[in-house]
């Protein structure tokens, strides 16, 4: 069975191509229909955080400020995922922030990156719209924490995605489901799953 690393960051904005910096991170690591572990810290970049993102997060300057830096959260983070497929809720935006950390150390990004939203839209057409909070009221999922703060997300998208790789498998009849047929049920056209 393959483990897949669910990420949420929060950030100063939206894209680091226009200055924006990540404040945030979770990682929850998923096998096998479960959750086997969490990584979570808030990180300091030297920036600093608009009063809307610090009332839609709850993440303030100050908060930042006593956080460890960027470049040491982002060495646990990028170590705590390992080489595992990495999956996030509208994974544009975060698989820039990852990327970006991986530049800074040098690297480049070897594993798949999944996108929960773009498969959700694949497995639960029904659904009012496909944003995490939507998608958790409707499916009833498990929730802990406030959205927004980047382990609680992330956790929402770990029972998301877990319930829809049992949806896939149950729909297309198979005993393992591969990172492969994930990415391959993600690209195809809405409304042909």
């Amino acid at each position: 069975m393959t483990t897949y690393a669910i990420l949420d960051f929060e950030t100063t904005g939206m894209s680091p191509d226009y200055g924006a910096c990540p404040t945030e991170i979770a990682i929850v690591l998923v096998r096998d229909g479960q959750i086997t572990d969490r990584y979570q810290s808030l990180m300091n970049g030297n920036t600093w955080i608009p009063p809307f993102i610090e009332s839609l997060t709850g993440i303030t300057n100050a908060m930042i400020r006593k956080a460890p830096p960027m470049d040491k959260v982002m060495d646990e983070a990028i170590e705590f995922a390992s080489n595992h497929p990495l999956v996030a809720h509208n994974a544009s935006f975060d698989r820039k922030f990852w990327d970006e950390a991986l530049t800074q150390q040098g690297k480049q990004r070897q594993q798949d990156f999944l996108c929960s939203m773009l498969l959700s839209r694949r497995v639960f057409p029904e659904a009012p719209n496909h944003q995490l909070g939507t998608l958790v009221r409707f499916l009833q999922l498990p929730m802990s924490g406030q959205f927004h703060r980047a382990l609680a997300d992330a956790q929402a998208t770990a029972y998301l995605f877990i319930r829809m790789q049992q949806a896939i498998q149950t729909k297309l009849n198979l005993q393992e489901l591969t990172c492969q047929k994930l990415l391959a049920v993600q690209k195809q056209k809405i409304g042909t799953f």
